[in-house]
């Protein structure tokens, strides 16, 4: 007669079992405990979905529920799913983390907090109007990228037109530009009431987001006596080290 396997029993209790009220959960790597009803608190939520009925996931080693995903701030989701607490910090990436599992009422209060009201509804609605805004930016940083062999820092041009009459000497002004034209990006017209401090500020805001180091400052042009002065045109320079 054989003895028990203990490693194997010792797994089986404690294993995830569908109907205890009590859930074991690692997302990706955070351990929790919490419970099917906390879960299933808003119905049309992913984690309702879930653990409806039969959980619909794969158990760790240890028979806890595994979700494949970052839980640096699922605790901030389990504490809204219990008591509506809202999360003080890391206001974004909550956000995120609520947008992904479909919690519709943290994401909708979320969203009326100063700091996303005004990145969602303010800035992001100004950024809709500006044309190729986002294919500008990856355009800077591939460019950036490029210049940066042996260098410690690279600096592109951009050309902002904040009107349609700004538009119009376009031409004009590039032919009076000294560097290389090819490279210029070119960010405008826009029709809303902001400036163009207001677009350096976000071109500078959405390129350091992903982690580089840039300063913006005037590309003065050499005026001559019968020439026309431009303001058009800034130095973006990426730091490498």
């Amino acid at each position: 007669m054989s003895l028990p396997d203990y490693k194997s029993t010792e797994k089986q209790s404690s294993a995830a079992h569908p109907n205890s009220p009590v859930v074991q959960l690692n997302v990706g790597g955070h351990l929790f405990s919490t419970s099917l009803s906390t879960l299933r608190k808003h119905p049309d939520s992913m984690l309702a979905e879930l653990f409806s009925r039969q959980p619909k996931l794969h158990s760790d080693a240890q028979g806890r529920y595994f979700i494949d995903r970052d839980g640096s701030h699922f605790g901030a989701i389990l504490d809204f799913l219990r008591s509506d607490r809202l999360p003080s910090e890391n206001i974004q990436e909550v956000h995120r983390e609520a947008v992904y599992y479909n919690i519709k009422p943290l994401i909708k209060v979320l969203e009326e907090t100063p700091r996303l009201f005004g990145e969602l509804v303010g800035r992001q609605q100004f950024l809709s109007r500006v044309p190729h805004y986002k294919e500008n930016i990856e355009v800077l940083i591939r460019i950036a990228r490029a210049e940066a062999v042996a260098a410690r820092h690279s600096t592109i041009i951009i050309c902002v037109l904040r009107t349609e009459e700004d538009l119009g000497f376009y031409d004009n002004a590039i032919n009076s530009l000294e560097a290389d034209k090819e490279s210029v990006v070119t960010f405008g017209p826009w029709k809303a009431i902001l400036s163009v401090k207001d677009l350096l500020d976000c071109v500078k805001m959405d390129i350091e987001s992903q982690g580089y180091r840039v300063s913006i400052r005037p590309h003065i042009l050499e005026r001559s006596f019968l020439s026309r002065s431009y303001d058009f045109f800034h130095k973006l320079t990426f730091t490498w080290w």
